[in-house]
């Protein structure tokens, strides 16, 4: 079997954390900004762990 190639647009987009989950920024926080709160957008910047159903495909992506 060969070896399974990283995806490099999900590599640029997500880390693997020590336990190995997936951490990735949150979306909405691109773009209509002017209605959302101060602490709405704050909050956004921080990172986040990936929903457990998307990890799964991730795991793929990201052997």
């Amino acid at each position: 079997m060969p070896k399974i190639k990283t995806h490099r647009g999900a590599a640029k987009r997500f880390k693997k954390t020590a336990s190995g989950k997936f951490k990735g920024s949150h979306a909405f926080h691109s773009h209509i900004l002017g209605k959302k709160s101060a602490k709405r957008k704050r909050n956004l910047r921080k990172a986040t762990i990936v929903n457990a159903a998307d990890a799964v495909r991730l795991k793929r992506l990201l052997p």
